[in-house]
């Protein structure tokens, strides 16, 4: 697991560092502010490659480097300092055999993954032809490249074999799936274009249609890509530690950008409960560790893992700009009750839960009861003001009885 990264002229702040919990870390903040950075940090420091491009530091004289820690194979942490070389455009690896940190896997926000597999990307002497990584950009998921079928194909191979990795597969798809009539069933394989040789795999749509998986909404092909992608790398890893003759890794980490991307929120509710629960399908017996790293945008997601929420095992970590400055903190864990608590909490940073005009109407209103006489243009008045409140609040916004109150009183009084 990875247990720690510390950067000094890299990346939105001078200097930044965290510690990871051992379970689910979950990253909020601005956007600008640097959660794609750690994660592709993360991915090189765990793996020593770059899912997409090479970091940049600061510009000379910075003396840049990037520290990290993480448990590995064999007893002990691994760690090391990186330096960038200027010279060689290039961040220093530590000049000896790697460690081994486990399965890892990378789910871009742009629908990209990445997988890192200790049985088949370990560096060894022998075998310098080996991949580094597999990397697959978004429609190599799907359709494949010179090292993996692709969801299309395979789902359709794994349909029509009737095997295990359909079971598997189908298990998997109905763990991430929300509750009620919202179950992603696969549906008949089907032909979908006269040119198209290809049998396509399908949904079964609660409407009672069948449809190809390439015409599914964005929410649900990402649904699909994770899915597919966790019972490949899985697989695979199993069949090509079975023919080393070594155990499974008994660590996985999933790194994931936006875990929320084109969710609906019954999906955003449950995403990060839903892959631990996957992960317990997958390895079943294995008896593996899951470390999920992850950033999000999303209040439902925060809310959703409250049931599971574990001080000693989880932790939430804040970006924030103060002062020109990115600051990185760990962000002490409150239950917040429900989204729009989520929303005005230090995670998110809004005032207030409504619209922009509903909140300046507000503030106006409040700023009236307190008698200020500096008020926004075209609010200056108490019928100014009671007339945007009828424009943008609704009906039974908890508002309106204080300010109903507060109009009643003044009246009484005049």
């Amino acid at each position: 697991m990875l247990n720690r990264l510390e950067f000094d002229s890299v990346g939105p702040a001078q200097t930044m560092s965290l510690d990871f919990a051992p379970r689910i870390n979950l990253i909020a903040g601005d956007n600008g502010l640097g959660k794609s950075f750690l994660l592709d940090t993360a991915w090189w420091a765990l793996t020593r490659t770059w899912a997409r491009r090479l970091i940049v530091p600061h510009l000379p004289p910075a003396l840049p480097s990037i520290s990290f820690s993480y448990t590995k194979k064999t007893s002990g942490d691994y760690e090391y300092t990186s330096k960038f070389d200027r010279a060689s455009d290039n961040w220093s690896v530590k000049p000896s055999r790697p460690a081994i940190p486990g399965l890892v896997l990378y789910a871009q926000v742009d629908g990209g993954f990445a997988v890192w597999d200790p049985a088949r990307n370990y560096w060894k002497k022998e075998t310098p032809d080996r991949p580094q990584a597999f990397l697959f950009k978004p429609e190599e998921v799907w359709e494949g490249n010179a090292l993996c079928e692709g969801l299309v194909r395979d789902w359709a191979s794994w349909q029509r074999e009737r095997g295990d990795a359909f079971a598997v597969l189908c298990k998997v798809l109905d763990t991430l799936s929300p509750s009620g009539s919202g179950k992603l069933t696969p549906g008949e394989l089907r032909k979908i274009a006269l040119d198209d040789p290809k049998q396509y795999p399908t949904l079964r749509m609660p409407y009672g249609q069948d449809v190809a998986v390439v015409h599914a909404s964005a929410g649900m092909r990402r649904i699909l890509a994770v899915a597919y992608l966790l019972v490949w790398a899985w697989r695979e890893h199993v069949a090509s530690s079975e023919l080393q003759g070594t155990a499974p890794a008994k660590e996985i980490i999933l790194l994931f950008d936006e875990i929320e991307a084109h969710l609906h929120p019954q999906w955003q509710r449950l995403i990060v409960p839903a892959l631990l629960q996957v992960m317990d399908v997958l390895t079943g017996n294995h008896d593996a560790s899951v470390q999920l790293i992850a950033a999000t945008h999303s209040p439902l997601v925060l809310a959703s893992v409250e049931p599971v929420f574990d001080s000693e095992l989880d932790k939430l970590f804040l970006l924030e700009e103060r002062a020109g400055e990115v600051l990185l903190r760990e962000q002490a864990w409150a239950k917040q009750g429900d989204v729009l608590n989520w929303l005005v909490s230090d995670a998110f940073g809004l005032d207030q839960a409504r619209s922009i005009e509903a909140e300046r109407a507000i503030e106006a209103a409040e700023a009236l009861m307190r008698g200020e006489e500096a008020l926004p243009a075209g609010l200056e008045t108490k019928d100014a003001i009671h007339a945007e409140l009828e424009r943008v609040l609704a009906g039974h916004d908890v508002f309106w009885p204080r300010w109903v109150v507060w109009v009643e009183a003044q009246e009484s009084q005049a």
